[in-house]
């Protein structure tokens, strides 16, 4: 699917895993959105990224801008609420990735027969994501304290967020 400035959503193959690890790399580095710090590497791409229920990329100008996993937040009876992991590369934010990646996300696990989404740790201290998911319908449904030692801010309160889809 490409949308309108040609960015192209796709799903993610191995043979994507290097430029995966990259992106997650860099991201992680910054300190500022994921707790990852040890094993990002290509056991983590194929182990959590790969093997989730769905992960996609976002593409252009033949580099990967972004790009995200979902699956169940729960397994058995929690099952039907999908949760998604998110990633926008320096270099490509503020050009709408993150939107297209989070509605393209919702639509794949509404079709996927989940009825809901939660995220588990959206950082205080991240508002373009906040502003992004509030205006998507997500609500903060909880708060928890300190949960993030942010690389810059120190330790920042985390959110969970949610909406029925």
């Amino acid at each position: 699917m490409r949308s309108k400035d040609n960015m192209e959503m796709r799903p993610a193959t191995r043979d994507d895993a290097s430029a995966m690890l990259g992106l997650l790399q860099s991201v992680c580095e910054e300190g500022s959105a994921l707790p990852f710090i040890d094993g990002i590497d290509e056991h983590m791409i194929d182990h959590i990224w790969l093997a989730a229920r769905g992960c996609v990329l976002a593409c252009g100008n033949g580099e990967v801008l972004g790009m995200y996993r979902y699956g169940p937040a729960m397994p058995g009876r929690g099952s039907h609420i999908a949760t998604a992991t998110f990633l926008v590369g320096e270099h490509a934010r503020g050009r709408g990735v993150g939107r297209a990646l989070v509605e393209h996300c919702m639509a794949s696990a509404k079709a996927a027969g989940f009825r809901a989404m939660q995220f588990n740790q959206v950082l205080g201290s991240n508002q373009p994501a906040l502003a992004l998911y509030r205006s998507l319908g997500f609500a903060v449904i909880g708060t928890v304290p300190k949960a993030f030692d942010h690389i810059v801010h120190g330790c920042v309160d985390a959110h969970i967020m949610y909406r029925e889809l």
